[in-house]
């Protein structure tokens, strides 16, 4: 690695995982039988896991690849709430109670992770620092103040909307046009919170196994038996939390999931006294950028890692970790003398309606469609569906009570994505050619000054 822009230590994986590996787990045969398998070791699988076996059940948790080295370890780490679903639209069209329902249960797995993580005692670096919204262009700004006032009258979120000029307090940038901030949001150590579970969810009594990819199920007397690589398990229960890594192993959820590809890269450590330039309130950052944008500093606030998506086609590390760092100099053209440390990618589970969905299908139980909102919402609706089949609750969930549309024919085929993230970015170009071409160029954004610097 001779370019300048990447440290001669340049990893292309998740700068999470120097904190918090991915985990090998298979010296252990499977178990002939359990009370339930769940397929999957991401957030949802292990809070499934915690949950069935604190309740006495046996339980196996099996994944294809390394414990924790899915999408719950590759992601930004940021935490909200029911902002997704307001903000996208998702809730059009649906009665005034099913919206409510909604609302409810989206608010609730902010509180609901707090609670868990607090409970188990889940060491996650767990930060409730608040989230910046940026206007990609003057015209944004209006939407996102619209967007704003609906946050606050249907999830009750505190706001602040903020001009040009004092978004300063929020980014050192003059990238935006405006933006606003949600106070309650905040951001955890994703791959640490992996880490957590996995162990909650032992110490309760589940036994994890990587390696152990799931060839598929089939109905056998009054439950499931479950194929896999390493063998075959008899099980009572199973639960799909596979969500941007469903294969054909369940054919009929993968016809209804989009997988995404999502993009980061770490900076080295900053500077003293840089990050209080850049973020000088540690906040979350994202943009209203089609190929969305988002960024923060690291749990400890010495690097920034930032991130985007989606991407009309897949880059090999060090092409993409340059097309991320091109826009990112936009941000912050003091970041041009940084150079990256990591690179890395994961899949975002999308569905059709961009609705989540926990329920059952033929016996077999799944928690899907984060829709790019993760953290709280799968943790808590891997929670729910253990309740589910364990018949622990007598209340359904939104997400448990609603149809889960199949995509249109051929939509997730990988062409179909390209396709629609080339549109995303066409839209961005329309509307703001200067920017979308200045950043392919790599041309860095005008350095910020203070009036008091400028003064000097």
């Amino acid at each position: 690695m001779t370019d300048a822009a990447f440290h001669p230590d340049f990893r292309a994986e998740p700068y999470w995982w120097d904190a918090a590996p991915p985990e090998t787990a298979r010296d252990e045969p499977l178990p002939a039988r359990a009370d339930l398998v769940v397929i999957g070791s991401g957030f949802a699988g292990l809070s499934a896991a915690l949950e069935a076996a604190r309740a006495g059940a046996t339980v196996a948790v099996l994944d294809g690849g390394p414990l924790g080295g899915g999408a719950s370890s590759r992601s930004g780490g940021m935490v909200s709430s029911g902002q997704k679903l307001v903000l996208t639209a998702a809730l059009k069209g649906l009665p005034a109670e099913k919206q409510a329902a909604a609302l409810e249960d989206s608010k609730a797995t902010f509180e609901f992770l707090k609670d868990l993580m607090a409970r188990e005692k889940l060491d996650a670096d767990l930060q409730l620092c608040g989230r910046f919204f940026g206007a990609f262009v003057p015209a944004h700004l209006e939407t996102l103040k619209r967007n704003a006032e609906t946050l606050k009258a249907r999830t009750g979120v505190t706001i602040r909307i903020l001009s040009r000029e004092e978004q300063r307090e929020e980014v050192g940038t003059d990238y935006f046009h405006g933006g606003f901030v949600v106070e309650e949001y905040g951001g955890v150590h994703p791959a640490k919170l992996n880490r957590a579970l996995r162990d909650a969810a032992r110490i309760a009594g589940a036994t994890l196994f990587s390696h152990a990819r799931v060839l598929g199920t089939e109905r056998d007397g009054d439950g499931h038996k479950v194929r896999t690589e390493r063998g075959e398990i008899r099980a009572r229960h199973v639960l799909y939390a596979t969500n941007g890594y469903t294969d054909q192993a369940n054919p009929w959820l993968q016809d209804r999931l989009v997988p995404v590809m999502s993009y980061q890269i770490a900076t080295g450590p900053l500077p003293p006294g840089l990050m209080d330039r850049l973020i000088p309130r540690r906040r979350m950052v994202t943009d209203s950028r089609k190929e969305l944008t988002y960024t923060r500093p690291s749990p400890d606030g010495t690097r920034i890692l930032f991130g985007c998506r989606p991407r009309a086609r897949q880059l090999e590390p060090q092409r993409l970790a340059l097309a991320l760092r091109a826009r990112m100099l936009r941000f912050w053209p003091e970041l041009g003398q940084t150079r990256l440390t990591h690179a890395w990618g994961g899949y975002v589970a999308m569905t059709a309606d961009r609705i989540p969905h926990v329920a059952e299908k033929d016996g077999v139980m799944h928690a899907v469609g984060c829709n790019g909102n993760g953290v709280a919402l799968m943790t808590f609706l891997g929670w729910h569906a253990a309740q589910l089949m364990l018949g622990r609750t007598n209340r359904r969930a939104f997400f448990a009570d609603i149809p889960f549309p199949a995509l249109p024919p051929l939509v997730n085929r990988p062409w179909f994505v390209q396709a629609a993230s080339a549109a995303y970015h066409l839209r961005d170009f329309a509307a703001n050619p200067a920017e979308v071409v200045a950043e392919r160029l790599g041309r860095p954004g005008r350095m910020h000054t203070t009036s008091k610097e400028a003064e000097g």
